[in-house]
């Protein structure tokens, strides 16, 4: 496990590509200042030892050091001891729509953005608890299991859209299924399933239908809102460009609408509530209230406790990468020149 202490030094990696910019620049008008002094043929006779190598040599050491000094900055850290702790917390697993209709822009910038960054807040709102991820469209797919690593849940949440899975619709009765699954049975704990849609729902059988089991499992179904009720169209987008939107059998344009009432049956159904989603500090504030009303369940989980440090090895590093590039001169090397790995010979012979 790798641990980044301070991340912000990251921005000192702009310097590269500003010195190569500078670089390149540099020798565009050393060239050109070459040809005014004297012809290409002559300048190598007055400058036979002159490197046409070292120079980018000694630049690609600079780079090396700073890149290596920075993550020196960074600090990397490695767990070296893996221990078993207590924690006290509810399992809740996030069933996030990515049908096309969460392409709609009826809230800021797309309903599946709005939801990924609703997700990512409560997220942010956590301590101890273990959280779970589902996507679900046309059909529902595992996308992360029962974890208490958030940066991995993170990490996972931003690469879902609604290319994913290639059946479309909205199934939520699936999703709801698949979450009975994801409760580990030895584990009592408390369980919460959070769904998150616009509430347009495909499926061949109610939503309903499956609420009624996952209830008997013990698991406490909330709904998140995203979108309006006056609706929006669907953009067909290629390279972040709108081409069209998305049209029905008859030609005519689709809006997609908030379908709230379904989602308020379901969270009803489910022993839930119903979340407005529209203003995402108010919809994290309400949940983190509900989930500390929960009772926590005592559970075991694996964590590194140990970290060390590994920066003075990129430190050493980047110093030695600093020292080469003081040290080595821009004139030919002797045994350098004998191997003619550049075949700089060839070129003066030309």
């Amino acid at each position: 496990m790798i641990q980044l202490d301070e991340k912000i030094y990251f921005y000192l990696l702009a310097i590269i590509p500003v010195m190569i910019v500078l670089f390149v620049l540099l020798l565009i008008w050393k060239k050109k200042t070459q040809k005014k002094f004297a012809d290409p043929a002559l300048l190598k006779r007055l400058t036979p030892n002159k490197s046409n190598f070292k120079s980018t040599l000694k630049l690609l050491f600079f780079l090396l050091g700073i890149t290596f000094l920075t993550l020196g900055l960074v600090n990397p850290k490695i767990g070296t001891k893996l221990e078993t702790v207590k924690r006290e917390g509810v399992d809740i697993v996030f069933a996030l729509d990515v049908s096309k209709s969460m392409l709609a822009e009826d809230i800021a910038p797309n309903r599946i953005e709005k939801a990924k960054r609703l997700i990512s807040e409560i997220i942010n709102q956590l301590a101890s608890d273990r959280i779970g991820i589902i996507a679900y469209a046309g059909q529902a797919f595992p996308q992360l299991p029962i974890t208490t690593d958030y940066g991995a849940a993170k990490m996972f949440l931003q690469s879902m859209n609604t290319d994913m899975l290639t059946s479309q619709g909205t199934a939520i009765n699936e999703a709801v299924e698949l979450a009975t699954t994801y409760y580990d049975d030895e584990e009592q704990t408390n369980r919460v399933l959070f769904i998150v849609s616009d509430g347009e729902d495909h499926s061949e059988g109610s939503a309903l239908d499956a609420v009624e089991p996952a209830v008997e499992e013990g698991i406490q179904i909330f709904t998140i809102g995203v979108g309006k009720s006056k609706g929006a169209p669907i953009p067909i987008k290629r390279n972040g460009v709108v081409e069209s939107l998305k049209k029905d059998a008859q030609g005519e344009v689709v809006i997609s609408k908030l379908n709230q009432k379904v989602l308020e049956d379901i969270a009803e159904e489910g022993n839930g509530e119903y979340i407005d989603g529209t203003n995402t500090e108010e919809a994290v504030n309400r949940i983190k209230e509900l989930l500390n009303q929960m009772d926590k369940t005592e559970f075991e989980a694996k964590q590194f406790a140990e970290y060390k440090d590994q920066f003075q090895w990129f430190l050493g590093a980047g110093l030695l990468f600093l020292f080469l590039d003081v040290f080595i001169l821009d004139r030919k090397t002797k045994w350098l020149k004998k191997l003619n790995l550049f075949n700089e010979k060839n070129e003066e012979i030309l």
